[in-house]
């Protein structure tokens, strides 16, 4: 399409940009972005006499050249009103229809139930019993002793520095601990097919249920079945156990084990917790999050949160009733996890909505006859308000950017009989589009600089390579002796009259890189050293891995010069000057692993990865304060695994006006990594042209019969140093 010219005004002045439609609304966003400093989510673009708000690509293709552009804080009274047209119903006819289909729906299914109580009831109060169990206090402690909490909040701290958070409030890290306790389960639970024979380990095929035995039946396994080896013909038994007690200690089951046991979790930690049912089989947690103000889905089976659309979107589940169990009481929460109502209304056939409604009242009304007025009247309130929710959120648009993944436990036959299955390719939630998202990576830039002395020191001093990587390796233990103690005292000391004497000499060359790694040298007695936190932890366990991953790499290229002298100071053993603190933009991302920022984050623990870029995508990294940079050089580097999405062929072009306009600096094709975690070093051939946004346009990965995906371990960019 033919590039397009707009006159934009934003506070008193006027700006030309240009703006080509192959690139994306998002993109068009991002270069006011870089023109104005106002995020794309807080712009508010106006065209025309009547201040019409464009919304997407198609607002802009009707328009003239000329628009008005503020941002949402500027125009308060506003604000509710635009959120409504972004985030709602906009059309009285479209909603019309709606309740209109919902009313008809009612009306059939009046039509086809009964005031049935007793099997809804039925399917309701075990669980009502059950989630007491998650309040007893040896419970809760026994939960509690088989987590590693010091690093879950490590990790919560670090997920949240990687976002710039470095002193987050208590509800902020109470909620990005809750995060990492999913993680960590996910990871530490086991979900059973068919259980391995109790003799030989081998694989073992189902022969129906049998009678449970007293120990059984004392964690509340009434069902167990049976499984014959289809080797040594040994019956093995899986009691499907229901006190989550023992469920912490065989760590393994099915939806409903998961679910019993995460809940024990999250009670046990303080979180206001429900276990939560779908009668169509599954079952799943939801979490009060003070920080976001509202009850969060969270399914400890698939290892993902707050994506209540999950199922009805991802699973192609027909759901019909979907109710929550507290301490406190039972809760209709359907309409959480649908937007299409009136067709679930057709399935609610058990019985009546009022009964339904009478059914949870009473039995909401026995869970609360001891709790304190007070009490009473918060949870009344917190009721009105998640009614007023459902409501709203109901009616709400479905992200179409999000794509979720279909069910990812249990065997592949078991998930096609159920219709929950889809392909590998798109097993994981993903976005089309992503937000402008920060880089909060200045961390790496100050590791790879700080490398500077130490390599200089190690070219003067050592006399070949060995010598020089026998010097790296004993600064890595070092490392590593650090990283595994506690994260918030972290210390460790060096015996200087027993290390390596060329160590000894070039050891105050690495007082920089402590600096990056927020360590400091404390001299001991006897010849020792103590290496300790010198000020925020946080910002060292943000730093460790990055300068592992970086020893690693410096060693490799040591071991592949030549020669050791000072003609081998030179890329890519030099990493100089590295750009960072940018803005990120990418045309889709990975949620949550595998977002734009990871590509910057100078460690191999992560990637961004593209679920539709096998066959071009892009991403643009804007300069912090709109600084220029010569670009002289670039690093790419292969990702953990599935070499068939390596990229192939790239174009990198630069902008000297915000990513309004782009002139090519590097092209490459045909490129191939061999290894995963191999980098590539580019050296810029385009001299003397001054950037302060960078675009990758990747066009093809290594292998596009085989893959929609692209992923991409680090980019790095370096520009020309001010010597």
């Amino acid at each position: 399409m033919v590039a397009r010219k707009f006159l934009v005004e934003h506070g008193g002045s006027a700006f030309d940009l240009d703006y080509d439609p192959d690139d994306g609304f998002e993109v068009f966003q991002f270069q006011l972005f870089s023109l104005t400093s106002i995020p794309p989510d807080r712009q508010k673009i106006l065209v025309g006499d009547d201040n019409r708000m464009v919304l997407d690509d198609s607002g802009l293709e009707l328009i003239s050249d000329k628009l008005r552009l503020v941002s949402i804080d500027e125009d308060e009274k506003g604000k509710e009103a635009e959120k409504s047209v972004a985030d709602f119903m906009t059309s009285d006819e479209e909603l019309a229809r709606m309740l209109q289909a919902e009313e008809e729906a009612l009306m059939m299914q009046q039509l086809a139930t009964t005031e049935n109580r007793q099997q809804v009831e039925q399917r309701i109060r075990p669980y009502v019993d059950q989630v007491l169990m998650y309040e007893d206090p040896q419970r809760q402690e026994a939960a509690r002793k088989t987590v590693p909490v010091d690093k879950l909040e490590e990790k919560a701290l670090v997920a949240l520095a990687r976002e710039g958070s470095f002193k987050p409030a208590k509800d902020e890290l109470d909620h990005a601990f809750l995060l990492q306790l999913l993680f960590w389960f996910k990871q530490s639970f086991r979900w059973v097919n068919t259980p391995p024979c109790d003799s030989c380990k081998n694989d073992t095929i189902n022969q129906g249920m049998g009678v449970a035995n007293h120990l059984e039946l004392l964690y509340g396994a009434s069902r167990v079945e049976l499984y014959r080896c289809k080797t040594c013909s040994t019956m093995t038994r899986f009691p499907r156990y229901n006190d989550p007690l023992k469920l912490l200690e065989t760590r393994k089951g099915r939806c409903g084990e998961w679910a019993n046991c995460f809940t024990l979790y999250c009670r046990a930690f303080g979180y206001e917790s429900r276990l939560t049912l779908d009668f169509t089989d599954h079952v799943w947690t939801e979490c009060f999050s003070p920080y976001l103000g509202r009850w969060m889905h969270l399914d400890p089976c698939e290892g993902i949160y707050d994506n209540p659309l999950l199922y009805e979107k991802g699973w192609n589940k027909k759901l019909s009733y979907v109710i929550a169990i507290a301490k406190d009481g039972v809760y209709d929460v359907t309409k959480r996890y649908t937007r299409k109502w009136h067709e679930v209304l057709s399935r609610r056939v058990l019985t009546t909505e009022a009964a339904l409604v009478s059914i949870i009242s009473d039995i909401t009304r026995e869970c609360r006859k001891t709790f304190m007025s007070e009490m009473l009247l918060k949870l009344n309130e917190r009721d009105k308000n998640e009614a007023v929710e459902l409501e709203r959120d109901l009616f709400s648009k479905d992200d179409a950017s999000i794509s979720l993944p279909g069910r990812q436990s249990g065997d592949k036959e078991w998930r096609i009989s159920r219709s929950e299955f889809v392909s590998d390719e798109h097993c994981s939630l993903s976005s089309s589009s992503c937000p402008v998202r920060k880089c909060v990576d200045d961390h790496v830039t100050r590791i790879y600089d700080a490398f500077f002395p130490v390599i200089h020191q190690l070219v003067e001093q050592a006399s070949d390579k060995s010598r020089a990587t026998e010097v790296l390796e004993i600064f890595r233990r070092i490392l590593v002796s650090l990283k595994n103690s506690p994260f918030k005292c972290r210390r460790t000391t060096i015996n200087t009259m027993s290390t390596n004497s060329l160590f000894n000499k070039v050891l105050p060359s690495f007082g920089q890189l402590f600096d990056a790694l927020s360590l400091r040298s404390e001299l001991g007695v006897d010849g020792t050293s103590d290496i300790c936190i010198a000020s925020d932890p946080v910002k060292t366990s943000l730093a460790l891995p990055v300068v592992f991953h970086a020893l690693d790499d410096l060693i490799h290229n040591f071991n592949a010069c030549e020669k050791l002298n000072k003609e081998s100071l030179s890329w890519p053993l030099l990493k100089l000057n590295r750009i960072c603190s940018g803005f990120v933009l990418a045309s889709g991302e990975e949620l949550p692993f595998g977002v734009a920022t990871s590509a910057f984050d100078g460690t191999r623990m992560s990637k961004w990865e593209e679920p539709n870029g096998a066959t071009g995508c892009w991403i643009i990294y804007k300069v912090a304060d709109n600084r220029m940079h010569e670009l002289v050089a670039y690093e790419l580097m292969s990702a953990n695994d599935a070499p068939e999405r390596d990229p192939m062929d790239w174009i990198i072009e630069g902008s000297e006006d915000g990513g309004s306009s782009w002139c090519i600096l590097d092209k490459q094709t045909a490129q191939k990594f061999d290894n995963r975690f191999q980098r590539k070093t580019f050296e810029v051939k385009s001299q003397s042209f001054f950037a302060n946004a960078f675009r990758f346009r990747f066009l093809e990965v290594r292998d596009v019969n085989s893959t929609s995906r692209f992923q991409i371990g680090s980019i790095d960019l370096y520009a020309r140093t001010d010597a």
